[in-house]
């Protein structure tokens, strides 16, 4: 079918992605991929070219255009150059991190974080899972304690994507521990802060070029000045964005989807075995059929909740429907398509053994499967 959803000024813009990513990404992504972390360079380069200032106003440098369309090309284009990894660490800056700070952030905060946001300068990450509460947010301990003048924050992250690197985190912790989530604060913590420390960058077993850390904070001073949204309100500030965090994660995954199976369609005309293509065995074409289909009913679903997410309407409870079930969909397009591959496919080198094990953590992070369908059976029976 043919997509809709863009008009000619979205494919310009992804025109521009993908020259930047021929010229910036391509060359060097397998050296990011061995070091474990993209470089601050990468960032600058991004910047520079316009993609990390999308949503945010034109008076700090960015775009300033509330259209997630853009979001979505951005994170679309770096899947289809084989690096969710990228697409997950620029998507926690310009789709997750950035509308706490123009939604949440005061005049004074925008003025002293946004340009270096927009440039690359400051580079963001946000702290939520700590390692006893992972998809359970109401379970955090981190804690940050009123004192003159400000707050005083203890208490340990991990999983924290952009956490090596990280310039401005945006930590959740709890300000009234008694009241349970209710409690929780929002803080926009400087990286160089004293106390703030960062355990070495986590071996993951896919998306290595997204650097991901633990974090600790052992007495942070933090200034008033420096408390995101309102206090006790930080909970909730997070929920209002759930909806397009699991929005972008859904349209990482179609994406990854669509690459997948371009690839792996192209292997199997090629591939000769059995006297003949893989392409000519029913078995091969039954297979890729039926992840087509799941892939374009996932892709007419997902355009469909960037529609509503434009529009203001995009509900938490049909995110969180996006969410689980196109990234369990990205789950099955890339074990099928590996297997496809037969011992080429689990070669570190291809392509396909990349994106087997960069998908893996889709449905885990921003609510696991489990959590997310917990979720919605309990919003349809309540």
């Amino acid at each position: 079918m043919e997509r809709r959803l863009l008009d000619s000024e979205h494919d310009a813009f992804r025109d521009t992605v993908r020259e930047f990513i021929r010229r910036e990404v391509a060359p060097h992504l397998d050296a990011w991929i061995a070091d474990g972390v993209t470089p601050r360079d990468f960032w600058r380069r991004a910047g520079e070219t316009g993609l990390l200032g999308i949503s945010v106003p034109e008076e700090y440098g960015g775009i300033g255009t509330p259209d997630f369309r853009y979001n979505a090309l951005l994170v679309e284009e770096l899947c289809r150059a084989g690096s969710l990894g990228l697409a997950s660490t620029v998507g926690i800056h310009t789709n997750i991190v950035a509308p706490y700070l123009t939604g949440l952030a005061t005049p004074e905060q925008q003025e002293r974080w946004l340009p270096g946001f927009v440039s690359g300068e400051i580079i963001t990450a946000l702290a939520m899972t700590e390692p006893d509460a992972g998809s359970d947010l109401k379970a955090i301990r981190c804690q940050a304690s009123p004192a003159d003048g400000g707050w005083v924050l203890n208490g340990q992250k991990t999983f924290i994507t952009n956490g090596w690197n990280a310039d401005l985190v945006i930590v959740a912790a709890k300000t009234d521990p008694a009241a349970g989530h209710r409690g929780m604060t929002l803080f926009a913590v400087p990286g160089d802060s004293p106390g703030f420390g960062r355990g070495r960058p986590l071996h993951k077993v896919g998306q290595r070029e997204s650097d991901t850390a633990e974090l600790f904070f052992d007495d942070v001073w933090i200034p008033r000045d420096h408390l995101l949204g309102e206090v006790s309100r930080g909970f909730y500030h997070l929920m209002e964005g759930l909806a397009q965090e699991r929005l972008s994660v859904s349209v990482m995954a179609v994406a990854c989807c669509e690459a997948i199976l371009e690839a792996t369609t192209t292997y199997v005309r090629d591939r000769q075995a059995f006297g003949g293509r893989l392409a000519d065995l029913q078995h091969i074409r039954m297979t890729l059929a039926t992840l087509a289909t799941e892939t374009d009913i996932a892709r007419v679903y997902v355009d469909r909740c960037i529609e509503e997410h434009n529009a203001g309407a995009l509900s938490a409870f049909d995110a969180a429907k996006a969410k689980w079930w196109t990234t369990e969909v990205q789950r099955r397009v890339a074990d099928e398509c590996l297997q496809l591959h037969g011992g080429y496919g689990y070669m570190d080198e291809t392509a396909i053994s990349r994106a087997w094990r960069d998908g893996r953590i889709q449905t885990v992070y921003a609510g696991s499967t489990e959590t997310l369908k917990d979720y919605i059976g309990r919003q349809l029976t309540s």
